[in-house]
């Protein structure tokens, strides 16, 4: 059975069991759980958390969802879609586990940052390329936005692949599994942030030109780079993160 919404069911319980022990998921824990497809990692959570919140976007698994969850008295189980959910409506703090729709990783784990001051964690299994990228240190061909923007409000780490035999039906790609200890602020101190991703998109989008050409539409780039000790010959996936932000505050 594939959803319309592009998710693949994982059963193997071994790996579920894994992936909530990537979250340290601890009874005293609110859980939230985007996509639970057909329950079975909702079924594994409600016996290690104290309180499960899970949003199914499918309406045609919802009653399924329920008879499949009716045990679980600590399921809350919402229709809704995960990318307009309002995340501060839920008490207190809590940690998102979650098997993400590939469709939906990247703009889905923006979403989410948004509401980092309640989030004390997330471990969501992802497509392979997609968890790399995430994970990426600069100097390698994955670094990049996503990197640098995943990487700039939590630490993530890959913590095992997952592969596409373990799903039912099988995707056409591996998958990850990170685990990201969010901060609920910027654990690089810049004086404009806005800038900050404005300098590291810009220079992103021509990655093989080099720096001091691809930041030439910010005035006195020259002279940032010299400021920062950087050299205007190097391409952008060679920065570092400390690197961009030293750039940012020369430029500012």
């Amino acid at each position: 059975m594939k959803r319309p919404f592009g998710q693949h069911f994982l059963f193997d319980p071994n790996i579920l069991k894994k992936i909530i022990a990537c979250g340290a998921v601890t009874q005293e824990d609110t859980v939230v759980e985007i996509g639970p497809g057909l329950g079975t990692l909702t079924k594994f959570l409600s016996f290690y958390a104290k309180r499960i919140i899970a949003i199914e976007i499918d309406k045609r698994l919802i009653a399924k969802l329920e008879g499949i969850l009716s045990p679980c008295s600590n399921v809350e189980l919402i229709q809704a879609d995960a990318m307009k959910f309002p995340y501060d409506t839920i008490d207190g703090k809590f940690k998102v586990v979650a098997n993400i729709p590939y469709y939906i990783t990247t703009p889905l784990l923006f979403r989410l940052l948004e509401f980092k001051e309640k989030i004390t964690g997330m471990t969501l299994l992802m497509q392979k390329e997609v968890a790399k990228r995430i994970t990426a240190s600069h100097g390698s061909k994955d670094y990049g936005v996503l990197s640098i923007s995943a990487q700039f409000y939590t630490r993530p780490e890959l913590k095992f692949m997952v592969s596409r035999k373990a799903f039912v039906p099988p995707p056409e790609v591996d998958s990850a599994v990170v685990h990201f200890n969010v901060s609920p602020s910027p654990l690089y101190r810049t004086c404009n942030e806005m800038l900050f991703f404005d300098i590291v998109k810009t220079a992103f989008a021509q990655r093989r030109k080099i720096i001091s050409n691809s930041l030439k539409k910010f005035e006195s780039i020259g002279t940032a780079l010299s400021d920062s000790g950087i050299d205007p010959g190097l391409r952008p996936e060679k920065l570092s993160i400390e690197d961009f932000v030293r750039l940012t505050n020369a430029l500012k």
